[in-house]
C-alpha cells in the first residue's frame, strides 16, 4: 500500500490487517496537528492519534502484543494509544 505523508516524511509504518499506522518525521510537522495516525486499505483516515498536549508530537512508536501502541513524544512522555481509536488509555512522563 502506498502512503503519501501529509507534511513531512514517514519515519515509521506498522501493517496490520486493518490498516497502517503512521508516524511522520516530527521536525517541521505542524504542531496543531498530530503526526501519528492510521489510514485504511483504500487510503481513509480511520483515526488521528490524540495528543496529550496541544504542542506535543510524537517521536517513537512500538506496536504492544495487546493492541496498542506503545509512543514517546518530543516532551518526554510515554503514551499508550488505543489501537482502535487511536485515544491516549495512559500517559505518564518519564
Amino acid at each position: 500500500m502506498q502512503i503519501t505523508p501529509l507534511h513531512t516524511s514517514i519515519e515509521k509504518l506498522i501493517e496490520l490487517r486493518k490498516g497502517v499506522v503512521v508516524l511522520e518525521t516530527p521536525n517541521g510537522f505542524p504542531i496543531n496537528e498530530t503526526n501519528l495516525y492510521m489510514v485504511s486499505p483504500n487510503g481513509d483516515f480511520l483515526w488521528k492519534a490524540e495528543k496529550p498536549a496541544p504542542n506535543i508530537l510524537y517521536t517513537k512508536l512500538k506496536l504492544n502484543d495487546d493492541s496498542t501502541i506503545s509512543t514517546f513524544t518530543n516532551n518526554g512522555q510515554f503514551c499508550e494509544i488505543d489501537m482502535e481509536t487511536g485515544k491516549i488509555i495512559s500517559s505518564s512522563r518519564f
